[in-house]
């Protein structure tokens, strides 16, 4: 009888202690998933930004004589296809951050080219409103890499805590699954080729 009891006992502080790891790890999961919700929103506020800096760069660009055309439609295309690509924090799968990424990347390269091809107008160059937009958009795009670094900290704090023992045990059956952060652009790796 003595030996059933302590059995009992035994298997009943098993059980409160495993609870108690639950408890711990699913309000700490929940934590952690709140905390990359609230990054991914700065991400999408700092693209937002750059986004909202476009109109009025393509106007201040629109007003030098004889500038590309061609370029200035590629940049308002890109804007269009990075604003309409919006992702809910709550699906957060791979495939959608590399769309979000994709359209990101593709404004951001028409912009890059915006700039690369104004240099050859030094009467755009000398504007002060041309300079202002392009600090804003450099300042704007550092805030974007702060933000995307944040981001990424907080998916891997996130993926680490779901899938260390006892809290991987707990996480699937309450709909907590790894998280996708952003990775670098194809091709990042390699440093680009200068020719003269």
């Amino acid at each position: 009888m003595k030996s059933r009891n302590l059995v009992i006992i035994v298997i009943l502080v098993g059980i409160l202690i495993l609870g108690g790891c639950g408890c711990g790890g699913y309000n700490k999961m929940v934590s952690l998933d709140e905390t990359v919700k609230a990054k991914w929103s700065n991400v999408q506020s700092d693209y937002q930004r750059r986004a909202d800096l476009v109109p009025n760069l393509v106007s201040t660009v629109k007003g030098a004589a004889n500038f590309e055309q061609k370029t200035l439609t590629d940049v308002m295309e890109a804007r269009a296809k990075a604003t309409s690509v919006n992702i809910n924090a709550e699906n957060l799968t791979p495939d959608k951050i590399q769309q979000f990424q994709q359209a990101q990347g593709q404004l951001g390269s028409a912009l890059g080219r915006l700039l690369a091809v104004s240099e050859a107008y030094p009467q755009l160059q000398a504007t002060q409103s041309f300079r202002d937009l392009q600090a804003q958009l450099e300042g704007t795009e550092n805030r974007i890499k702060v933000s995307r670094n944040d981001f990424n900290s907080a998916v891997q704090d996130y993926n680490s805590t779901i899938r260390r023992f006892p809290n991987n045990i707990f996480s699937g059956m309450f709909g907590f699954h790894v998280k996708q952060g952003f990775a670098a652009d194809a091709g990042a790796q390699q440093a680009p080729k200068v020719q003269f």
